[in-house]
């Protein structure tokens, strides 16, 4: 029995049996429904697929709550995640026909020459708990507009986020198209490994991406990983202090902390840092911390006790090498018979020698570092296994192009964090995992090119 805890009191919100023994129908549903989606035109299949998006949004009020009740977002920011959902599922679905569309590279009149995008077959997607509805959208959207079915297994935090999509699709999509399944891990990886499966994109932890990555070693397929992430962001002198304060606040103790590209350490030039510092602490005390389902909380409980436990042990190993914690955590009120709400916390005086500031964390805090040069601060920022955003404030666009050539990460921002553009790719480096999502380049991992050469005469 899969059973979701939710972090607002600790107690069992849902319930739901594992499908182990639903595995094999669900597939072998999905491989058929495949042949017939494949064959309509892409202008048909994004027609279908916008009643499918807009049938699930109508439902806004009913699932910004069971959001919070599951993973504990603050139910005033559920409209976020939808509009998110909306801005990318539009997105990919415009440029559908474009991108979808045949290649014609005809020479010579007696040829018919193209290069045709074929669907590949049962995309197989894997999506996380903290942005449940918009990390599955970037692939399901594409991954269906493309010909290919889909089967979702959503994180077990998150069950009622897979049962909602599918609610539309009965609506909206010709049957099995769209499936779910409820599994556990083990279960997961053996749907991975069935041949039948043509494409997985997974989104979590390093070491389960490892997993679904060795699950694959009988077949040639590929794959999108999402993994790891310790995103960090350079404050440079000349920077609007400010607008980018209040920018990487929120970028670092948006949703708890827990977000993929979320802001978990940051690099202050050394003529700006004691204002940076204590702007950044002052605007902290500005967060209410409590129970998600109260309109006036913008900050709520992490996803787990185990979350907690392990962010509060890191916080500690940091201080016990010189962190200084800055922000007093009895200036908040929350509950806290229940240990996983997190004060947002500022650590200052931290170094690479601290897990803090290299390994991910996942939690309502950030650990700001002084540097005396461009140099070092690009040398820092690419001192982490992962590499999925980082960012740069500055007024200077060039200098700002400069140093993000340098820096070993997927997406490079100035002046912004924390945002996904749809019509850019969403990638990674190093540990942080390989493929896309997004952008034209998405249709082009979830197809598969065929080459017609036609003579027209013998």
């Amino acid at each position: 029995m899969q059973k979701t805890i939710t972090p607002i009191d600790n107690t069992i919100y849902v319930e739901r049996e594992y499908h182990s023994a639903k595995i094999e129908q669900t597939i072998e549903n999905s491989t058929k429904a495949h042949k017939e989606w494949a064959t309509l035109n892409v202008k048909d299949r994004v027609k279908v697929l916008k009643n499918f998006v807009e049938d699930f949004l109508s439902r806004g009020d009913v699932i910004g709550e069971e959001l919070s009740r599951q993973m504990g977002r603050p139910i005033s920011q559920a409209a976020g995640e939808l509009s998110g959902f909306k801005e990318r599922a539009e997105y990919m679905l415009k440029i559908a026909e474009k991108k979808l569309a045949n290649i014609d590279v005809t020479g010579n009149n007696n040829f018919k020459s193209y290069i045709k995008r074929r669907s590949l077959g049962i995309v197989f997607v894997i999506a996380p708990w903290n942005y449940p509805y918009l990390v599955a959208v970037n692939s399901i959207i594409p991954a269906m507009a493309a010909g290919n079915t889909v089967i979702l297994k959503h994180s077990s935090q998150t069950p009622l986020c897979a049962e909602q999509l599918y609610q539309s699709a009965k609506k909206t999509l010709p049957k099995d198209v769209f499936n779910y399944l409820h599994l556990n891990h083990e279960d997961g990886l053996k749907v991975v490994s069935d041949k039948r499966i043509n494409f997985v994109s997974f989104t979590g932890s390093v070491k389960a991406g490892y997993d679904v990555q060795k699950a694959t070693h009988t077949k040639f397929i590929d794959m999108g990983l999402e993994l790891g992430g310790k995103d960090p962001a350079y404050a440079r002198y000349d920077c609007d202090l400010e607008k980018t304060v209040e920018n990487l606040i929120d970028g670092s103790f948006f949703n708890s902390g827990q977000s993929c590209c979320g802001i978990e350490r940051i690099y202050v030039d050394e003529k700006i840092y004691n204002n940076f510092i204590e702007m950044f602490a002052s605007k902290t005390y500005n967060y209410k911390l409590g129970n998600p389902l109260e309109k006036e909380t913008n900050l709520g409980p992490v996803v787990k006790l185990s979350a907690a436990e392990f962010i509060v042990k890191q916080m500690n190993k940091a201080v016990n090498k010189g962190a200084k914690k800055i922000i007093n955590e009895n200036k908040f009120k929350f509950p806290k018979e229940h240990k996983n709400y997190l004060v947002p916390q500022i650590l200052t005086n931290v170094n690479h020698e601290m897990d803090f500031m290299t390994e991910e964390t996942f939690g309502p805090c950030v650990g700001i570092m002084k540097v005396k040069s461009e140099n070092e601060a690009i040398k820092l920022m690419n001192d982490s296994p992962y590499g999925l955003t980082a960012s740069i404030w500055t007024k200077d666009l060039e200098i700002a192009e400069i140093i993000g050539n340098q820096v070993q990460t997927g997406t490079f921002y100035m002046n912004r964090c924390d945002y996904l553009d749809p019509a850019l790719s969403w990638t990674g480096v190093k540990e942080t995992g390989k493929g896309c999502s997004l952008s034209e380049i998405a249709y082009e991992k979830l197809t598969a090119p065929k080459s017609f050469h036609l003579r027209k005469e013998q």
